[in-house]
């Protein structure tokens, strides 16, 4: 049985992982014009990337199999976000 702390905290999941999702598929593009310009530090700043998400997740993860979801379909409507504004583009 889901209560009322859980359903909270996987409503915070859900706000947290889709700002990070938007964040993170952002962040790739800036990621991808360094490396086309030979820049090591996209290196690093890829790294962050990675460490970013997967620390927001771990902490999902420790919260229960509901946040985890609900965070996970937030980092999704976060690429969602992004790729639709790419789009219009």
């Amino acid at each position: 049985m889901i209560g009322a702390g859980q359903i909270a905290l996987a409503a915070l999941g859900l706000v947290a992982g889709t700002g990070a999702g938007w964040l993170h598929f952002r962040s790739l593009r800036v990621v991808s014009e360094k490396l086309m310009r030979g820049e090591f530090s996209a290196i690093a700043l890829q790294l962050a990337r990675f460490a970013g998400l997967g620390a927001l997740l771990v902490l999902a993860a420790l919260g229960g199999g509901p946040v985890l979801i609900a965070t996970a379909i937030g980092v999704m409507i976060g690429r969602h976000l992004v790729l639709r504004r790419a789009e219009a583009k």
